[in-house]
């Protein structure tokens, strides 16, 4: 469905609020904290296969705003034949209002080689709110109207309106293990993707954990002979810059 009125309407918005976002309160500088994660495996003898997947979480928070971007790749071949190549990235702000309530803006680019996509943007601003707030246990809900480009491998390209659901569960299980699960929903008028990433964390030291996540994406409409469902299990080593 061809919206460019309304996508050349809300995407200025979006990146506006971003923008502002980003040079609000510079009289107040606060540092970045980031996790950088790196995954390998490799197998030889009858399977000859490689994978190789980082990514990166940064978060900023000044006063009122919380900037958050986050980055991934991944990367798998078999016998030199490159099996699965992704690439995501996604940026985001908050502005928190009142202690548990705060406004959101977010854009998103999924680029991946198997889905029948070129590439996927969204763009998205919503309410939300910090629903659970116990000091080892947090869940944040977030509800919101966006956009959606899609440019398929084949065919036209499309945008199209969508609702964008969220949830953040964050539990703080000791002072050396932590659980998240991280659960998005964008509803629009020809597709809803559904992502689910549940991750567990173990400190090795004060710099370095240990992490095993799984994630689950579920698109309901697809290209033919593109399956619906993606899952993706990885362990990693994150270093933790503080």
């Amino acid at each position: 469905m061809t919206l460019n009125l309304s996508t050349h309407m809300f995407i200025p918005f979006v990146t506006g609020f971003l923008s502002f976002a980003s040079n609000a309160e510079e009289e107040k500088p606060s540092t970045w904290i980031a996790d950088l994660g790196l995954g390998y495996v490799k197998t030889t003898g009858n399977t000859e296969t490689t994978t190789v997947k980082g990514d990166i979480e940064a978060i900023k928070e000044i006063e009122k705003w919380r900037h958050t971007v986050n980055a991934e790749g991944l990367n798998t071949s078999d016998r030199d034949i490159t099996t699965a190549e992704r690439y995501f990235l996604s940026g985001k702000s908050d502005y928190k209002y009142s202690e548990f309530n705060y406004i959101y803006a977010t854009a998103t680019y999924d680029k991946d080689h198997f889905s029948g996509f070129d590439y996927r943007t969204t763009f998205s601003a919503g309410y939300g709110r910090r629903i659970i707030h116990e000091p080892a246990l947090s869940l944040d809900g977030e509800i919101g109207p966006g956009m959606r480009y899609s440019r398929p491998d084949t065919g036209e390209s499309e945008d199209e309106f969508m609702g964008r659901l969220a949830a953040n569960l964050k539990w703080k299980i000791s002072d050396n293990s932590e659980f998240t699960q991280d659960l998005y929903s964008d509803i629009g008028e020809d597709a809803t993707i559904t992502k689910s990433i549940t991750a567990l964390s173990a400190n090795i030291n004060k710099s370095l954990a240990l992490k095993l996540s799984y994630t689950y994406k579920y698109t309901s409409e697809v290209p033919v002979g593109i399956e619906k469902s993606d899952t993706e299990t990885v362990v990693t080593i994150v270093y933790k810059y503080r």
